[in-house]
């Protein structure tokens, strides 16, 4: 393979994680080091960057500020849900990209998001390829919902997981002060997979689990629902539940009352409401004091509880993003391997072809769910424990989290 010289974009896109930033800060770190990339740009919110010329030179920023990446949570350069049409069908958009590259010779590509990201990347791929120009294109793996296809787990998740066992368990503690009863409802993200909401299940390795949890996996069965609950509260005098923004009846239909109040730039329906609406059916139901909780934004970007795991994995797939362009791959996503070693796990870190990932959806394996459909089985845990370990050394001031401060100086 022959060396290609030229500069580099890097652009996030989709929800912002975490981590999204400690990959970001693999590329860059990466690129600026490497002396076949001749500029690091960084796209504003993602491929509408490009589109609107719109290109942060990082050679400006101070290298301790972009460490401070490594630790700093959502999308630091701009994130954008930017659905790019079928090339074959309208190649305005990518005929603009084409331009941009050629304006400041931009021969490697990396797009750091989930799978409508995978999809922008891999169409670029394809498209500079049909068009003779030579821009070597990656894919960075990113979502908190754990769902890209070809990946034992993606960037994001293991501390989007951290946080909510975390949360769960300091629910449980809170909600069992009182010598009264009450049920309490934790309403988790995830569409239609639930990695997330099965998270909920980590609490009980110390001694905080839910007693009852619902995933999108399965169908949901409002009367059977609250038989279950009704049954534990009887029981116990109180009673947590975790369940899926996500979870639908059998004809599809979500449970969440504000299923068509909107949907993102894909299509996507945007849910939430779910917790209070649950909270308000069982509290008819059984006269119990009830309370609904929706984590909402915050299981994205808690990155005081961030996985150590997470924060180097993710770096590493920036780095390894860069260091395989430059050794000649393009139209890949850097994934994840999981193997044992001496007995403890490590990562292993593989390309996957990006046509391979784009637009498949990894849902939680159906015997991870117990037989009742109402709770997280053992696998699950041996899954996801080794995931969460760790705590970075995070930066302070005042306190407070020391967060990257980036000049974004625009690119002439």
């Amino acid at each position: 393979m022959s060396k290609l010289e030229g500069a580099c974009i890097i652009g996030q896109s989709g929800g912002p994680t975490s981590v999204i930033n400690s990959s970001a800060y693999g590329v860059i770190r990466t690129a600026l080091d490497a002396p076949e990339i001749t500029n690091v740009y960084g796209a504003a919110h993602g491929i509408k960057g490009v589109l609107n010329d719109q290109l942060y030179d990082m050679s400006q920023e101070d290298a301790k500020e972009l460490e401070y990446l490594l630790y700093t949570p959502s999308s630091e350069l701009g994130s954008c849900r930017y659905k790019i049409a079928d090339p074959d069908k309208d190649d305005t958009d990518y005929q603009r990209i084409l331009e941009i590259f050629k304006k400041y010779n931009v021969r490697y590509f990396f797009y750091n998001g989930g799978n409508d990201s995978m999809d922008t990347c891999d169409k670029v791929s394809r498209f500079m390829s049909k068009s003779g120009y030579e821009c070597r294109v990656m894919g960075v793996p990113k979502t908190i919902d754990n769902d890209l296809f070809g990946t034992d787990h993606c960037p994001g998740y293991a501390s989007a997981a951290k946080y909510i066992a975390t949360s769960c368990a300091e629910i449980y503690k809170d909600a069992r002060v009182y010598d009264t009863g009450m049920i309490t409802v934790i309403e988790i993200m995830g569409r239609h997979a639930g990695w997330l909401t099965a998270a909920a299940a980590l609490a009980g390795t110390v001694g905080c689990a839910p007693d009852l949890i619902y995933v999108p996996e399965v169908d949901f069965d409002m009367d059977k629902f609250l038989a279950d609950v009704t049954a534990v509260y009887e029981k116990n005098g109180k009673a947590i539940v975790a369940v899926s923004e996500g979870i639908h009846y059998a004809d599809g239909s979500f449970v969440s009352e504000a299923k068509a109040s909107a949907t993102d730039g894909f299509g996507h329906a945007q849910l939430g409401g779910l917790a209070a609406l649950l909270a308000n059916i069982i509290k008819e139901k059984t006269g119990a004091k009830v309370r609904g909780i929706e984590l909402s934004l915050l299981q994205r970007c808690g990155a005081h509880l961030a996985s150590k795991t997470d924060i180097e994995e993710a770096f590493n797939a920036g780095k390894i993003a860069v260091e395989s362009a430059i050794a000649g791959e393009t139209g890949k996503m850097v994934a994840f391997q999981r193997e044992m070693v001496d007995g403890k796990y490590n990562c292993k870190y593989v390309l996957l072809p990006l046509t391979s990932v784009a637009n498949y959806e990894k849902k939680l394996p159906l015997e991870w769910i117990n037989e009742a459909q109402n709770g997280i089985t053992a696998d699950f845990i041996d899954y996801a424990l080794p995931l969460i370990q760790g705590e970075p050394d995070r930066p302070l001031e005042n306190g407070l989290p020391r967060f990257a401060r980036l000049n974004k100086v625009l690119a002439k």
